[in-house]
């Protein structure tokens, strides 16, 4: 059968399945994972190989459906890849490093694997995500099969912590969140992201959350004490200094600069000239709000990022009343986040001399395509579990009936353009594996909403959430919820 005869005359989950089972790849005859899109109208590139983060949701699906050998197959390859001696060469992947991804090679009747580490990526750009979703991933499979001792066999737990180790080693910098470069995540080329970008700080509080759970205390000791150290620390700095609502865009817009010392108040050394204030003003509506794409050094990128504030909920880093108001402001600026096609990666689109500067005229990431606020189907199942996690399922099952009628008619493409989402992705492949799985499992949270302790987590003691924020470099916020 050919592909693009998968949706003929049967209804669109069917397609959707049979279109999934297409796209799993074997290794040695046992399944190991998923390729990013089986398109055989357009050169493959990288997209026949199985990317750590892309499996994810695939990962997830076969997990609700109790095929947990594919996932454990995954697990128990990739971590073979992972390094784990000292690298002295600066061209080698460091110690503890999950490759971006990996495809199956055969020579002379042998098969083996192949790792990319972001050595043959365009801009040779090494995934720091990819660790933090290994992570995460293992959690929700000892979750789904209700048995730890795969995480807690030796070498899972050795695995476990060369990654600790990557993320809380002694580094070059004074706050509690994660600096990275840019292209480092889903967003994996030049977007202005570099430093401190909401997605992977999410991705590393949900990792540090999932390790904390699996980790074995002993001879692990100085690892979880790290963590134990950390957890509250991150989770305060991101709900103090990435939160905008009108509240703190009113006492931003009143900082003052060029403090100095343990009274500063304006901590960031945020120039309010730099920030788009009208435009905020006119957008945020005034019950909603949600946390910044980044927060550095005179930085503050006022961009909205699903991925990080969806996962945000999600893992319970963003409080009960934040939660609430990202899934406000989403649901009053639909047609701007949702459109016509769940969802924008982010918004607003950088435009102009902007979009020339940052991105380096990329052409790939013009305004209002691919990573610069085009719109991702894959994020349907982040918006479906954040929806169950606030009790807003309206919201998700919205979003899903607008997906639903375009999404197998298009083949599953890997993104959409254009401001509404209205336009098939210029260079999207078609049979986008993620994009069927972001479907498929945001059909599954509605249905089934206790399939969301996969992901999620309970709440962070609120006393040790407060004293961290006493420990902030200088005062504590009063604008924050």
């Amino acid at each position: 059968m050919q592909i693009n005869e998968l949706l003929t005359d049967e209804n669109i989950e069917e397609g959707a399945w049979k279109a999934l089972e297409r796209s799993i790849i074997y290794y040695q005859g046992r399944p190991i994972g998923t390729v990013a899109a089986y398109d055989v109208s357009i050169e493959a590139l990288n997209y026949d190989q199985c990317f750590i983060r892309d499996f994810v949701s695939s990962a997830l699906i076969f997990l609700l459906k109790g095929r947990t050998d594919i996932v454990r197959n995954f697990l128990e390859e990739t971590l073979k890849l992972q390094p784990k001696e000292r690298q002295l060469d600066a061209y080698k992947p460091g110690r503890g490093l999950i490759p971006a991804s990996f495809k199956v090679v055969s020579n002379n009747g042998q098969e083996y694997l192949e790792a990319d580490f972001g050595e043959h990526a365009i801009a040779r750009v090494t995934p720091v995500d990819s660790c933090l979703w290994w992570i995460i991933l293992l959690r929700a499979y000892a979750i789904a099969t209700k048995d730890f001792s795969l995480a807690h066999q030796p070498e899972f737990q050795k695995g476990i912590r060369l990654i600790m180790e990557i993320c809380l080693a002694n580094r070059f910098d004074m706050y509690p969140t994660l600096l990275v470069p840019d292209g480092a995540c889903m967003i994996d080329r030049r977007m202005g992201i570099y430093g401190h970008p909401l997605e992977l700080q999410v991705l590393f509080y949900a990792a540090l959350r999932a390790a904390r759970e699996m980790l074995i205390c002993q001879g692990n000791q100085d690892v979880v004490a790290a963590i134990d150290n950390r957890l509250p620390l991150l989770c305060a700095h991101i709900r103090q200094h990435y939160w905008i609502d009108i509240n703190r865009l009113n006492a931003i817009y009143r900082f003052k600069s060029e403090e100095y010392g343990k009274t500063a108040v304006n901590l960031f050394n945020i120039y309010v000239d730099s920030l788009p204030y009208y435009e905020l003003d006119k957008w945020l509506p005034r019950k909603g709000g949600y946390l910044a794409g980044n927060v550095g050094p005179s930085q503050l990128d006022t961009r909205f990022f699903a991925l990080g504030n969806l996962m945000a909920i999600v893992s319970d880093l963003a409080t009960e009343e934040q939660s609430q108001a990202i899934m406000t402001l989403i649901e009053d600026r639909w047609d701007d986040l949702v459109g016509d096609m769940p969802m924008k990666i982010c918004f607003p689109a950088l435009e102009d001399e902007e979009y020339r500067i940052v991105t380096g005229c990329d052409p790939k990431n013009i305004p209002w395509s691919y990573h610069n606020a085009g719109s991702w189907p894959v994020l349907m199942w982040m918006l479906a579990a954040a929806s169950v996690k606030t009790n807003r399922t309206s919201l998700a099952r919205k979003a899903i009936e607008i997906a639903q009628a375009r999404l197998g008619e298009d083949e599953w493409p890997e993104y959409y353009d254009g401001k509404k989402g209205r336009l098939i992705g210029k260079q999207a492949r078609k049979y986008q594996t993620w994009s069927i799985t972001g479907f498929l499992l945001a059909k599954e949270l509605m249905a089934n909403p206790s399939y969301l302790q996969l992901v999620s987590f309970d709440e962070l003691p609120p006393e040790a959430v407060s004293r961290a924020c006493e420990f902030e470099i200088g005062s504590v916020d009063p604008c924050v919820p």
